[in-house]
């Protein structure tokens, strides 16, 4: 079978590198120059502490005193720690209140050190908080648009410490498939081995499981360049013959892969609409004795649309949409439908159903 052209895609879009990720950052600090909107010391006495220690560490002895202030708040700072980043590099940093602030919006973040999950500190934060949401209230009403309680700092944290580089030591390069296939890992595999094949002479690549093809790296050249090379080479993956359907939304997801046997289908509607119309019935002007009273007035109608017989089946995706199209129903009448099919056995392929 020949490839079609406008299905290949590079193995960079559907593959990445063993080892080669972001290491997750996290640290604890405070944001001060709040307009009032900070934490209430009584109900956040860690951030008293917090700000008690931070003046003791400067000189100033607030210990014997009651700070009331509520232009502080303590905030839980994260980030992510890219690969290969190196010491003065800048990374963003994401905020979020820990207390019972209001709103972080005008605040800036006090130097903060961000540990990993090794405990090694190896960046430090600081700077003016942005902001999206705001928070306005007044005796009466209060309105919130957005989140005001978390924020982000572009380029907020230096890097002081990097991680060690295995990527130039590794004896074998591992390319890991983000959709695991093990057709698509053989094919993976027959593209980096016929091109170093013409480019090198020998094959270097061999499929170890459904998720990961392991890469030999030639002698004398940079890996870096030849991971360059290994990622521009184009194939053509394979998907699963799958239905995603979402309930909540009626959304239909239906993958290229998938066939329906020769079925017969007919979709009708049954539609009850039951109304109450309650009157009120009064005694005449001249009775002596009577009551005004309501009378309940109830009215059922019941419609059910025509449904025709279609028969639906296809060995292609455009096939099994023309059926299903000539129908002519509505997503909720789409998922009814996939479902019985599917209970019937005419699906070939796995109903996903969210």
């Amino acid at each position: 079978m020949v490839a079609n052209a406008n299905a290949l895609v590079r193995i960079k879009d559907i593959a990445e590198l063993r080892g080669i990720r972001d290491n997750q950052l996290v640290g604890y600090g405070l944001v001060i120059g709040l307009n009032g909107t900070g934490d209430t010391m009584r109900n956040s006495p860690f951030t008293e502490q917090s700000l008690q220690s931070m003046l003791e560490r400067m000189g100033v002895n607030v210990r014997e005193a009651q700070v009331r202030s509520q232009n502080v708040a303590a905030v839980v700072v994260t980030a992510d720690l890219p690969p290969f980043v190196g010491n003065g590099s800048r990374i963003d940093i994401s905020i979020g209140s820990l207390g019972d602030a209001s709103s972080l919006r005008g605040g800036m973040l006090l130097v903060t050190p961000l540990m990993g999950a090794d405990g090694n500190v190896y960046a430090v934060a600081q700077g003016s908080v942005s902001v999206s949401g705001f928070n306005a209230e007044g005796d009466a009403e209060n309105l919130t648009q957005g989140v005001p309680t978390s924020g982000v700092i572009s380029n907020g944290a230096l890097i002081e410490k990097t991680l060690p580089d295995y990527f130039s030591n590794m004896p074998k390069l591992v390319f890991e498939l983000k959709n695991p296939d093990f057709k698509t890992a053989v094919r993976v595999a027959d593209a980096i081995n016929a091109f170093t094949t013409t480019r090198y002479g020998r094959k270097m690549a061999q499929e170890v499981d459904y998720r990961a093809i392991e890469v030999r790296k030639p002698q004398g050249m940079s890996p870096v360049r030849f991971v360059s090379q290994i990622e521009s080479l184009l194939v053509q993956p394979d998907t699963p013959a799958r239905v995603v359907v979402d309930e909540r939304t009626g959304t239909v997801v239906i993958g290229q892969n998938v066939t329906i046997s020769t079925v017969a289908v007919t979709h009708g509607n049954l539609t009850v609409r039951v109304s109450e119309r309650p009157e009120v019935s009064q005694p005449n002007p001249f009775a002596e004795q009577g009551e005004t009273t309501v009378v309940p007035r109830t009215e059922i109608e019941a419609v059910e649309e025509d449904g025709q017989l279609q028969i639906v089946g296809g060995t292609n995706l455009q096939t099994l949409v023309n059926g299903l199209n000539r129908i002519g129903l509505k997503p909720s009448g789409i998922i009814a439908i996939l479902q019985a099919i599917k209970r019937a056995g005419a699906l070939q392929a796995t109903l996903v159903v969210k």
